[in-house]
């Protein structure tokens, strides 16, 4: 019973004694695999870009007309509320108006994106019945964003694909490979959604087809994109 004991005693003597130091070691050096030069701007909010960058674009995706003719072009024959005039929008998007001393807009806000989403929807609409709905059918090298043609048939995901690159280019300046990987597949979900929508019964009368609908829809889509929109 004493060596039991004294085993006892001498193990719970090495159980409580100090650990043993560790001499530090030195590290290897890490190897450089590349260099990012560090910016030194000023970081701000994300924000809008003047609105006469925005006009630009929208006046050559409408192509290239004056502003006039695109607000003629915007309206449309049946002289529809889709547009209404610059005048009513030039505040809202941040310009000034000499005239009466209104000054430049300096906040993006809430009116700002609604004033050019509305825009962008009057350009895909005009856009669409111009490129795909014109009574002379127009050759696709003279189409403003609807450079591709409508097949008979419904739309898998593989032939949706190579015709929302087309306006993924247009509208983001580069291809959708690169893109996130769903990208695609969520706009295909779009325009199937809409297609759907448009074909249930009782869906209201729409001027597009469910097809064309659905590639006005992508459209909106796209012209709303925070990377065409902020960048």
């Amino acid at each position: 019973m004493g060596a039991f004991a004294l085993a006892g005693m001498a193990a719970l003597a090495g159980a409580c004694a100090p650990p043993e130091a560790i001499a530090p070691q030195p590290a290897a050096p890490l190897r450089e695999t590349g260099r990012v030069a560090q910016s030194r701007d000023p970081r701000r909010d994300v924000r809008l870009v003047p609105a006469e960058a925005y006009l630009r674009t929208y006046l050559r995706l409408f192509g290239g007309l004056s502003p006039a003719e695109v607000e003629r072009r915007a309206r449309g024959d049946d002289r529809s509320a889709l547009f209404d005039t610059w005048g009513d929008y030039l505040a809202a998007l941040g310009l000034p108006d000499h005239g009466i001393d209104f000054p430049r807009g300096t906040q993006t806000n809430a009116l700002m994106m609604a004033a050019f989403e509305r825009l962008g929807i009057a350009l895909c609409d005009r856009a669409l019945e111009h490129d795909l709905k014109a009574s002379v059918p127009v050759p696709i090298e003279r189409r403003l964003i609807f450079a591709f043609d409508l097949p008979a048939e419904d739309l898998d995901e593989p032939a949706f694909a190579p015709r929302f690159d087309v306006l993924h280019r247009t509208f983001l300046s580069y291809p959708a490979r690169l893109a996130p990987p769903d990208r695609p597949e969520r706009f295909f979900a779009l325009y199937q959604g809409t297609v759907a929508r448009h074909r249930a019964k009782g869906a209201p009368k729409s001027r597009f087809s469910p097809a064309e609908a659905g590639w006005a829809a992508v459209c909106y889509g796209l012209v709303r994109h925070p990377e065409f929109v902020l960048y």
